[in-house]
């Protein structure tokens, strides 16, 4: 084989080993690759650079603490300053008073809100609480038992018997009430929801979803997991976005917006409730659960900066403050003809969904049209449906106009070239 020797994820590897897009620099919402092309960043990077990118602040942080302290393990009885003062910095944001277990993504964060809600069952005498419910569409990473609750169920193939998990319609309240008491409320160890669905394809809840889950939580006495992956640090106008809907979670997984990106982070905020056991005296019971660059302290300095220009930047408001804008600009797209529909309107997120046809003329047309979208100068995320965008919180309506003039761009080219290759075929049937 030749070409490149990095295995990209989630990639065609026959395709891409000979035609990476190699990116070279970046600055707030633009992005550079090494021939000197410019593109709108409309993902995030992915779903991350919530500050944009290049900030000096940040990047100054990361160095002060290498030259002090670049990396140490955080096992055991070790710490240091910046997982200490971050570990406050969060809980003092947090909708619920919390602890606070650091991993290094949000894989690792989903992995441990898993354990740790049979774990905790398992410490209050009521172990036979193990099943984890998900909801499709949802995305919970790439880790056991994130692989186990996604939703989507291209992630899903292949990999053989996973960990045992309950999957509803992520649009039915009834549908999960139903599914719950069918196999006994007593079984039920979690519920895991991601407040707006992200990687799934942008599906903001219908009003009252959310309450009516945090009350079926409370009333059968499964625990509420919110998946703020890619909901939080202002993605959603929030710190964890679940604000938004004045629930309590037990746990919230956190990652990607944290550094915004700079450094990989992750963890998951713990109500105390759920911490009790494990806290409560000497000599109690250890959570024998960590990733070795958990409490990371270069990647918590790079964390602590971050935080401070979403305050004093104002940006952390943006995600609510703009998600009417950039839905509105994209709105007219659905009356494109290769378009189903356009989802958005909550949080600085949003997506368009190809119509079935198109979906079944050409299965990887997603990826054909995030191409084409790519050609236009903007990078967008391509999903199973559709095409998603959560630029940089430091993005504008003038950028939101780049991105909808690229999305449009994209489509009118797709369908151009399917038009040309009916045409072609067209042509041949006529001369047989």
């Amino acid at each position: 084989m030749t070409g490149t020797r990095f295995w990209h994820p989630y990639a065609d590897m026959g395709s891409v080993r000979h035609s990476e897009l190699v990116m070279d620099h970046a600055e707030d919402v633009w992005v550079w690759d090494t021939d000197g092309k410019r593109y709108l960043d409309a993902t995030a990077g992915l779903w991350y650079a919530n500050v944009g990118h290049g900030r000096p602040e940040i990047r100054a942080a990361v160095a002060a603490q290498m030259e002090r302290l670049g990396a140490y393990s955080a096992f055991f009885d070790l710490a240091n300053r910046p997982v200490l003062e971050l570990a406050e910095a969060l809980a003092e944001r947090a909708p619920m008073p919390s602890r606070v277990f650091f991993g290094s993504g949000g894989s690792d964060g989903i992995d441990t809100a898993a354990k740790l809600a049979r774990r905790y069952w398992w410490e209050v005498g009521e172990g036979d609480r193990t099943l984890l419910v998900s909801r499709t569409a949802g995305y919970h990473g790439t880790h056991g038992f994130g692989t186990a609750l996604g939703g989507i169920a291209s992630n899903r193939h292949g990999f053989g018997p996973l960990t045992d998990t309950i999957q509803v319609r992520h649009d039915s309240l009834e549908e999960m009430n139903q599914a719950i008491a069918r196999v006994g409320p007593e079984r039920v160890a979690a519920v895991f929801l991601e407040p707006v669905i992200g990687a799934g394809g942008v599906y903001p809840p219908a009003p009252g979803y959310i309450e009516g889950v945090a009350e079926l939580c409370e009333r059968t006495g499964a625990l509420l997991v919110v998946d703020a992956v890619i909901c939080a640090f202002g993605r959603l106008g929030t710190w964890f976005g679940i604000e938004r809907w004045g629930v309590t979670p037990a746990m919230i997984v956190f990652a990607k917006g944290v550094t915004s990106g700079y450094l990989p982070l992750g963890g998951v905020m713990i109500s105390d409730r759920i911490a009790e056991p494990f806290w409560a005296k000497p000599r109690g019971p250890i959570f024998r659960h960590g990733s070795t660059y958990a409490g990371h302290p270069t990647c918590c300095a790079a964390a602590l900066a971050n935080i401070a220009l979403l305050e004093c930047d104002g940006l952390l408001g943006r995600g609510r403050e703009q998600e009417q804008a950039l839905f509105d600009v994209l709105a007219p797209l659905a009356d494109h003809e290769l378009v189903a529909e356009v989802r958005g309107g909550v949080g600085t997120m949003a997506a368009v969904e190809l119509s079935a046809e198109a979906l079944d003329r050409e299965p990887r047309v997603i990826a054909s049209l995030a191409r084409k979208v790519r050609a236009a100068g903007i990078l967008v995320r391509p999903g199973a449906r559709a095409i998603a965008v959560s630029p940089p919180l430091t993005a504008g309506p003038e950028h939101f106009e780049l991105i909808a003039q690229g999305i449009e761009h994209g489509l009118n080219a797709l369908q151009a070239e399917a038009f040309a290759a009916q045409r072609a075929s067209d042509t041949l049937a006529r001369a047989f």
